[in-house]
């Protein structure tokens, strides 16, 4: 029990670094938080700093729930890698480390199935960047990208990870709420980066 809550308090710890904050005050002397939409995700930092500053982040994040994910490789075995990724992404959403305000949860969700279903990963980055380029809207992009994740573990017919991805993707979909009113209004920003 002891090694299942070393597990869960580093999962949310690890989940917590808040990379959007840390590289734009670090590396551009900017707290994205008082820039675009406020969030500490990727695509505020891709808006508000650049693609260069945005890869940062957005590769940080998806190594965070990665790492998180791994975790029970080497502490507690018996534990199920998704539910260590689970409080990663808890921690991201709700950082500790930046005042509970964190990101949407899709680049450290995508980094948990990174560890667990590699091949999932690959499709999903696939669907999103489709999205991406057809539609331009980076979080319709990521509800899709989440889609096509839910719609591959039901193909491969894994329990736990269908389980999981549905409460992942339920999680994005709620945490980009205003983005589905933004579309629908048709007021989201789009990238401009994205031929």
């Amino acid at each position: 029990m002891f090694e299942y809550g070393i597990i869960v308090i580093l999962a949310y710890l690890i989940g917590s670094i808040p990379s959007g904050l840390i590289i734009g005050k670090k590396f551009y002397g900017v707290d994205i938080r008082q820039h675009g939409s406020g969030n500490l995700g990727g695509t505020n930092t891709f808006r508000v700093l650049g693609v260069k500053a945005g890869l940062m982040v957005t590769i940080a994040d998806i190594l965070k729930g990665t790492l998180a994910a791994s975790l029970p490789l080497y502490i507690q075995p018996d534990m199920h890698y998704l539910l260590a990724g689970i409080f990663a992404v808890i921690g991201h959403t709700y950082p500790i480390f930046a005042g509970f305000r964190g990101g949407k949860a899709v680049a450290t969700s995508a980094g948990v199935l990174l560890w667990y279903a590699p091949l999932m990963f690959i499709i999903l980055i696939i669907g999103f960047f489709i999205c991406l380029y057809i539609t331009k809207y980076v979080s319709l992009s990521s509800m899709f990208g989440g889609l096509v994740a839910l719609i591959y573990s039901i193909f491969v017919q894994d329990i736990p990870l269908i389980i999981v991805v549905a409460i992942l993707v339920s999680f994005v979909v709620y945490r980009h709420r205003a983005n589905i009113k933004r579309i629908m209004d048709k007021t989201e920003p789009k990238v401009k980066w994205l031929g």
